[in-house]
């Protein structure tokens, strides 16, 4: 399990661009996004640096990240 602080996310266009961004990563990810902190939870077999670079590249900057 991953856990995310990511900036910019707003709404649900972006919890569906997040979860799309991680799911082309890996398609049987779990993704769970909390909009008022921030935070984006995965449950994935993909490395981290994978997760993170993917929601980066969908325009959401992931200020820090953890695995759990």
């Amino acid at each position: 399990m991953y856990e995310l602080k990511v900036e910019g996310m707003s709404c649900n266009h972006c919890v569906n661009a997040v979860t799309r961004s991680v799911q082309e990563v890996d398609a049987a990810a779990k993704v769970d996004i909390d909009l008022s902190q921030q935070t984006v939870r995965v449950a994935s077999s993909a490395s981290l640096a994978a997760i993170q670079s993917a929601v980066s590249e969908a325009g959401y900057p992931v200020l820090s990240s953890s695995a759990s």
